[in-house]
């Protein structure tokens, strides 16, 4: 029988997005109270775009998440690193003190956003898929250190001396900048606060596609099941948000619209067909093949003709919100898979 439990790895890297998440909360607060705190026009306007790249990608990595579709809670030393944080923030701290300490928060959160990346290579290609995203979060915390240290350079110089630092300070800073998006400008994905609907679906069929690959390519029970179980779930979760989302939304200008409720609805047959099968078994891959199948012709049809409907009848924010109510049905759908396994 094929199990949807978590894979080990999976889960752990579950965690580490949730530890990203509770950090990124930080650092916006954190940044709200430096605004409050300091008198100099110039950083608190250095620090209000901070601010702003920090409650974009704070959805960034909601998205990340709800797309990797493996749910789980933060340490509990992350959480405990908060409180103290929150503490040290609310204490007698100097400003230049407390902006040292939240320097020290984005590195840590940079490093953790590189750890995952590289974490999904090692594991499988459709979690790469799936944290894409993350690669705009990793750019900018980087490029956020080295405004912080600008910052703490003419902050500390002040604090010592009373005098301002010598001239020169941001050009280096924007230099430094500019050679990070050298190095890694590449790989970035630069994106909104929110996609819209169709990056979204889109990236959905990405890795069901890479999902697919890995289980026919695999001939390790093990790994056959651990990818089936994050198949069956990403499939479920996506086709019932589909359900209610975008097929009642785009039906009255696609005369078709019933035909793809009945695709979605036998691809989810299909998937509790394969599901009790062993993953050892000679069926099971002819069945898998024949689900793919199917997914593919729905996807096909989905792409050629629903996309277009949705472009051209739904504004850009009509289909950032369709997004958003996408991400809030499978993220529901999510917790409640995880709750049965409790």
């Amino acid at each position: 029988m094929v199990s949807s439990l978590d894979d080990t790895k999976r889960l752990s890297i579950a965690t580490k997005l949730a530890d990203m998440k509770a950090l990124q909360n930080l650092l916006i607060e954190n940044e709200q109270q430096f605004i409050q705190d300091c008198t100099d026009d110039d950083i608190r306007d250095r620090l209000q775009d901070m601010l702003e790249d920090d409650r974009k990608n704070l959805g960034v990595l909601e998205t990340v998440i709800i797309q990797y579709g493996v749910k789980s809670e933060p340490k509990e030393i992350t959480q405990q690193m908060v409180d103290s944080v929150q503490k040290l923030m609310s204490s007698e701290l100097t400003l230049f003190e407390k902006v040292s300490q939240h320097e020290l928060l984005k590195h840590q959160q940079a490093m953790a956003g590189l750890l995952i990346h590289k974490a999904a290579q090692v594991v499988g290609a459709d979690i790469e898929a799936a944290i894409t995203p993350l690669n705009t979060v990793n750019f900018e915390n980087r490029a956020h250190q080295e405004q912080l240290k600008g910052i703490l350079e003419i902050l500390g110089v002040r604090e010592l001396t009373g005098q301002e630092p010598k001239q020169g300070l941001w050009g280096r800073v924007q230099d430094a900048v500019a050679a990070l998006t050298g190095v890694v400008g590449s790989v970035v994905t630069r994106t909104d606060d929110e996609m819209s609907i169709r990056d979204l679906l889109l990236m959905d069929h990405t890795k069901a596609d890479i999902l697919f690959g890995e289980i026919l390519g695999s001939n390790d029970p093990e790994k056959i099941q651990e990818y089936f179980g994050q198949l069956y779930k990403d499939v479920k979760v996506h086709g019932t948000a589909e359900e209610e989302i975008v097929y009642p939304a785009i039906r009255p200008y696609y005369d078709h619209t019933q035909e793809i409720y009945a695709q979605t609805d036998e691809v989810m047959q299909m998937l509790d067909e394969i599901q009790p099968l062993n993953p050892a078994s000679s069926q099971f891959k002819a069945k898998v093949e024949q689900l793919r199948t199917a997914v593919r012709t729905h996807i096909n049809q989905e792409e050629k003709d629903v996309f277009p409907k949705l472009r051209d009848n739904f504004s850009d924010e009509q289909q950032k919100q369709m997004a958003t109510e996408f991400k809030t049905i499978k993220s529901k759908l999510q917790d409640e898979i995880a709750a049965t396994k409790k």
